[in-house]
């Protein structure tokens, strides 16, 4: 179900997707030509790997001052770590993890690789999206037909699609668009701002499936499907049902999760039990365990699929020999219900976040479709299989370079738009802000038990009214579907004796993630509640009116705060009436991205 709508633009342009992943990462491409229907591509070459592959390690090799020496396939060359030897190069993995957030926590800090010294997890990821943007550049150039004219006529026109997991939110996708500022992809305006656009990794894998027919059999109207992408550091699920088939259009059934159980768990847990098992061997030092270790990604852990069949890890000669502790001929020999234990952490994860899926969805899910890097592995696709038929639930692995899936999905995404509904995974609202600006429901009332709680903390505005503090107003609760042209809105009145004071808005959007259906008083759970973001906006020309209160005069303005939540990306204005006629004005949406990446 490839692309069938011509591109209706003006000019031609160029729409990248970066996917940049835990362990790797891709990236896919359409060029849009008007009148022409896109053809979605990938990017199979990348300096040191030649061969046509879809992924290259997401590996930086840094200065001891902070420059890039090498990325990419080329920083795992084998002759590379000797001159990282040579030229004391600091090496840098998984540095995805450092943006996650901080409610999805690690088993353990340690499980984090540290960042170089004097540089942020959003240096590294400008750092990554530069080397990519140079790799899709250089492809784009050398691979079409007059390839430079291509690119010189589509540079200054470039929409970017960054692929996320499921549990990121807005913080992190604002830490990703100042990162593709800090690469230069884009300039640090609201126009370039536009430029960049977010997707879920499995909403991406999702189009994937449907743009190449692998979910064909399973496509009727009112089909119920399972999307789980595993990759390197999360495993992320959504869950869609098929609305109509004609012209095709889904929508979430519940709200998308996301687990730290990717294939990288595997290495941790692996490292865990070398060190422990190999304690007292002469073979139990740090050069030898990390041999192992590369040895067991490259081939143990890729190839593991029968817990009662033994395993080898090559990591040295025929003169390596340790038989209490299993090594001989250079080789570690490790049962198979050892290496059973290392995955069936993540295996459980899963199958625990599937259930959780079914039970929450409305109507019976027929089918499960696993992608990702980490579905290549024999025994976690043949153990999800089997516990899931206990489900009723069909799985299945596409054989059809489903490593790709994010990065040419995502492309797909930003043609097509094939969901329109999506689930909410947390309550939203608006705290009680200040004396200036606050919905109306919290003026002091005397009879209500809950406000006289809190009559100690009451405080007066300009008109004379007392206000309650602590008070959350709701207005999207957890578990709400809702189309992405659909709007939510925040009533606020503000009071201020100095009129100049009303000339800018800032307003915190408050997020909660416990189980009140309608949670009113943010101190009761305070750890529940957190700010989500931040509106902002020029509130000059909002009608505002002179008012005489008990302590003089004062002015006022009403006005509300327009959400549209039900995008990949939160989206925010003003509006007002004036003279009888509804008014708009811009606002901006601010996450406090430095202080948290």
């Amino acid at each position: 179900m490839a692309p069938t709508k011509p591109f209706a633009g003006p000019l031609r342009k160029l729409v990248f997707a970066f996917d940049v992943g835990t362990t790797f990462s891709g990236i896919g491409y359409a060029i849009l030509d008007p009148g022409v229907i896109p053809k979605v591509q990938a990017v199979t070459r990348f300096p040191g790997q030649e061969n046509g592959d879809f992924k290259i390690p997401s590996i930086l090799y840094y200065t001891q001052d902070g420059k890039v020496h090498a990325a990419g396939a080329e920083a795992a060359a084998p002759l590379m770590k000797l001159e990282a030897e040579d030229l004391n190069l600091v090496f840098v993995q998984w540095f995805k993890l450092h943006l996650r957030p901080r409610t999805m926590g690690v088993e353990s800090a340690d499980t984090l690789y540290p960042l170089p010294h004097g540089r942020t997890v959003l240096d590294i990821f400008s750092d990554f999206l530069s080397y990519l943007f140079t790799c899709a550049r250089t492809f784009i150039v050398e691979t079409h037909a007059n390839g430079q004219s291509l690119w010189d006529s589509v540079q200054g026109s470039i929409d970017f699609v960054l692929s996320h997991p499921n549990g990121w939110e807005g913080l992190q996708q604002s830490g990703m668009r100042r990162a593709a500022v800090l690469a230069g992809l884009i300039p640090d305006n609201a126009t370039g701002h536009g430029q960049v656009h977010f997707v879920t990794e499995g909403e991406a894998s999702f189009h994937y499936c449907l743009d190449n027919g692998l979910a064909s059999d399973v496509i009727k109207d009112g089909a119920n499907i399972i999307i789980i992408d595993a990759g390197g550091g999360t495993v992320d699920l959504s869950t869609y049902t098929v609305s109509t088939t004609a012209p095709i259009s889904v929508e979430e059934i519940t709200s998308p999760d996301c687990i730290l159980q990717g294939s990288t768990r595997i290495n941790v847990r692996a490292l865990e039990f070398l060190q422990a098992k190999l304690l007292n061997s002469r073979y139990g030092n740090e050069e030898d365990i990390a041999t192992m270790l590369e040895q067991f990604e490259k081939t143990t852990k890729l190839t593991f699929r029968n817990p009662s069949e033994k395993s080898t890890i090559k990591f040295g000669s025929n003169r390596d020999k340790d038989p209490e502790f299993d090594i001989r001929s250079g080789h570690l020999t490790l049962e198979g219900a050892s290496i059973a234990k290392l995955f069936n952490p993540s295996v459980e994860g899963i199958i625990d976040a599937v259930r959780k899926q079914l039970e929450s969805a409305s109507g019976k899910v027929g089918a499960a479709f696993l992608v990702g890097g980490f579905a290549a592995s024999p025994y976690l696709f043949s153990s999800l299989r089997e516990l899931l038929k206990e489900e009723g639930l069909d799985i299945c692995r596409p054989d059809n370079y489903t490593n790709k899936a994010v990065a040419e999905g995502a492309v797909s995404f930003f043609l097509e738009h094939f969901v329109t509904v999506r689930v909410t995974k947390m309550a939203y609202g608006s705290p009680h802000q200040d004396p200036w600006v606050l919905p109306h429901h919290t003026h002091y009332d005397s009879n209500n038990p809950e406000h006289r709680h809190r009559s100690v903390q009451a405080y007066t505005r300009p008109s004379g009214k007392v206000v309650v503090p602590n008070a959350f107003s709701i207005f999207l609760q957890k578990g709400s579907r809702i189309r992405e042209s659909e709007e939510r809105s925040i009533a606020l009145n503000l009071e201020a004796v100095e009129p100049s004071s009303l000339n800018n808005i800032t307003v915190n959007i408050v997020s909660y993630r416990g189980n009140e259906p309608k949670p009113h008083w943010t101190d009761l759970e305070p750890d529940l509640f957190s700010t989500l973001c931040t509106v902002t906006a020029d509130t000059s020309a909002v009608t505002r009116v002179k008012q005489l209160g008990t302590n003089g005069v004062y002015y006022t303005q009403d006005f509300k705060v327009v959400l549209m939540c039900g995008l990949t990306e939160m989206k925010a204005h003003i509006s007002w009436i004036q003279d009888g006629i509804e008014r708009q004005g811009a606002a901006k949406i601010v996450y406090d991205v430095e202080a948290t990446c």
